[in-house]
């Protein structure tokens, strides 16, 4: 046994602590999961097994690490886990350059998200293939052979869309392009949320709102010079100068304040992709008309989405939920200007119509992820994406 000292345990905490050489730690059902999906377990199984692990040594103080891999090998034993296939040293992935890399199921997963594929569904497949390859004995693979396979097995498991979609995003970054993609909407309707979402299924790592940018601008410009900034997008018309007091001094503050911010918006935007860098915009004051960026250089492909919570009662119960919840953003303010809010969220829905910019109503979480990623797809379909 070591003489380092054991870890402390927590006061008052009835969780057993898993002992070894190195000391005790507290034991956690997370750990075990990711420990037994690293072994080629699935999610479910593995989410399954920990915790009827975890109920064997519940009321125990102290289990020794060596019985926690002897329940795991019972449960291989039972069939509750599925005992993985024994891996090579590696399989390596050859590109068509000629550059080679280690096969990783978590990248080729990562890379299903894309083609709007379930987290969960995405390494079952990725699994699969790797089981494939190990069954066969392969211990190099050419990227485009592990794409064809890729392709096959979402075919076989979920259907020709995904695997067309999966296709087409790939043929998209071997372009070497950059996407630019604007998500617009009112105040509130999850914007922010779902770029983050999207971004990291779409592998894109720059990200930003116009929240951002208009912060930024506020350091720059004083409300004397440019009062709309200095305000949220619903009550900008109380700082125009002569104020705005008829029925449309809602919407008239709202561009005001849009049409500055949108001139920092397309420096960035412009910045990303002289850079060759695709980059997600999101915010309020992404305007179909005001954000100029057909005169973009480069050869960027831009995809314009409108996010819309239809639902009145809906908004007002998000509201509130954030008032209760939130710190900061003073989400209550949304609550006291819902009515100003849908009068920016029907302007903006009336420039969606006349532009033709898709609309993606927000009713849940996963399904606006799933829309917007098939509107990529299809855009990306339509235009015509570069063959490999």
């Amino acid at each position: 046994m070591s003489s380092e000292k054991p870890l402390d345990r927590p006061p008052g905490s009835k969780r057993p602590m898993v002992r070894d050489a190195s000391g005790e730690r507290p034991f956690m059902r997370g750990i075990l999961v990711h420990s037994l999906m690293a072994r080629g377990a699935s999610f479910d199984e593995a989410y399954r097994a920990a915790g009827e692990v975890r109920e064997r040594i519940r009321g125990r103080e102290v289990v020794e690490r060596a019985d926690l891999a002897r329940y795991v090998e019972e449960l291989f034993a039972k069939g509750r886990l599925e005992r993985p296939l024994p891996l090579p040293e590696t399989i390596v992935v050859v590109a068509e350059s000629g550059s080679e890399a280690p096969f990783s199921k978590g990248v080729l997963s990562q890379s299903f998200l894309a083609a709007a594929v379930d987290p969960n569904d995405a390494f079952d497949v990725a699994r699969a293939i790797e089981a494939d390859l190990v069954s066969r004995g392969v211990k190099q693979v050419g990227r485009s052979e592990l794409r064809r396979l890729a392709h096959d097995q979402l075919a076989q498991r979920l259907g020709e869309r995904p695997s067309e979609r999966y296709r087409v995003w790939r043929r998209f970054v071997a372009s070497e392009r950059p996407l630019v993609l604007l998500l617009g909407g009112a105040p509130g309707v999850g914007k922010s949320t779902l770029a983050q979402e999207v971004a990291h299924r779409l592998g894109i790592s720059r990200a930003s709102s116009t929240d951002a940018i208009r912060q930024v601008m506020r350091l720059m410009l004083s409300p004397e010079l440019v009062p709309a900034i200095h305000a949220s997008s619903y009550d900008a018309h109380q700082h125009l100068t002569p104020p705005a007091d008829d029925e449309e001094a809602v919407v008239a503050g709202f561009r005001a304040q849009a049409g500055t911010v949108c001139v920092g918006a397309r420096a960035m935007v412009e910045r990303a992709v002289q850079e060759n860098t695709s980059v997600i915009l999101d915010g309020v004051s992404v305007v179909p008309g005001l954000l100029d960026l057909e005169s973009l250089g480069g050869d960027p492909h831009v995809i314009f989405l409108m996010l819309a919570n239809l639902d009145a009662e809906t908004f007002r119960n998000r509201f509130e939920t954030r008032a209760r919840s939130a710190s900061q953003r003073e989400p209550h303010r949304y609550v006291s200007n819902l009515d100003a809010i849908l009068q920016i969220q029907d302007h903006l829905l009336e420039l969606a119509e006349h532009h033709e910019v898709p609309i993606v109503e927000n009713r849940s979480f996963d399904s606006s992820v799933a829309s917007i990623l098939r509107h990529v797809s299809e855009s990306l379909r339509q235009t015509g994406a570069p063959t490999a």
